[in-house]
C-alpha cells in the first residue's frame, strides 16, 4: 500500500506540511517495500484548483491514503473519487505521522 504525506522535506524526519493543495511536495511511502519517494507538487502555484491537482498527482503516484493537516472540500471530493482515504495529522514529522497511521490513531477527513 502507498501512503502520501504532505511535506516540505525529502525524508522521513521532515516535518509534515499542514496544507494539502499548497504543500511543497509529497512523500509517498510504500508499506510493502518500506521505501519512499518524494514528488513535487506541481499545482502549488495554481491560481485555483490546487487541491484537485494535488489529488490527481498523488493518485497518479498510486497512493491509496493521504496524511495531511487540512484539506478543502473540493480536494476531499477529488480524493474520494480516486478512492484515496484522507487522514488528519498536524505538527508531526512524516515518520511520526506514519507511526500514528499504522497504529490507526489518525482521524479521517470527511467530505
Amino acid at each position: 500500500m502507498k501512503i502520501a504525506f504532505t511535506t516540505s522535506g525529502k525524508d522521513m524526519s521532515a516535518p509534515m506540511d499542514p496544507r494539502f493543495g499548497r504543500a511543497a511536495g509529497f512523500l509517498i511511502y510504500d508499506t510493502d517495500g518500506k521505501t519512499f519517494t518524494c514528488i513535487e507538487n506541481k499545482g502549488v502555484d495554481a491560481a485555483q484548483g490546487a487541491g484537485i491537482k494535488a489529488a490527481e498527482t498523488i493518485a497518479k503516484a498510486g497512493a491509496q491514503a493521504l496524511v495531511t493537516g487540512d484539506c478543502g472540500p473540493k480536494a476531499v471530493q477529488a480524493l474520494a473519487q480516486a478512492n484515496i482515504h484522507a487522514f488528519s495529522c498536524k505538527d508531526k514529522s512524516v515518520q511520526a505521522a506514519l507511526e500514528l497511521y499504522l497504529a490507526q490513531k489518525l482521524s479521517p477527513i470527511a467530505a
